[in-house]
């Protein structure tokens, strides 16, 4: 291993000292729409994510494909739970909103993939 290679090593983040918002990102990411098989990050049904890393607060803005959704009422929870469950996160707050619509243009290159629209 070259002087170079050490280096590399020595300044790559270790796996579990990723910053906050990235981990947060991968909780959302093991949360799945009920009616589409993408979680609801690739899928754009979140809208804004702010993370105060040295707080620990954590608010997520986000929507539903559809107004009508059957769980409308208890899927905010279950996102939140998800965020909680997040070392380092204190306090998380989960607003479900309906504007703007959600359309599929939201999705991810990953999410369209995924459900073979590319």
């Amino acid at each position: 291993m070259s002087a170079f290679d050490w280096l590399k090593q020595a300044d790559a983040p270790e796996p579990g000292n990723r910053d906050l918002r990235s981990r947060v990102i991968d909780a959302l990411r093991t949360v799945y729409d009920p009616e589409i098989p993408v979680n609801i990050y690739d899928l754009g049904l979140v809208y804004d994510l702010d993370v105060d890393g040295d707080a620990g607060d954590v608010a997520v803005r986000m929507t539903l494909t559809a107004p009508g959704c059957p769980v409308a009422q208890t899927f905010p929870a279950i996102v939140e739970d998800a965020v909680n469950s997040v070392a380092g996160v204190n306090t998380v707050r989960v607003e479900l909103v309906w504007e703007p619509p959600w359309t599929k243009a939201r999705m991810s290159d990953a999410a369209r993939l995924q459900l073979g629209m590319l």
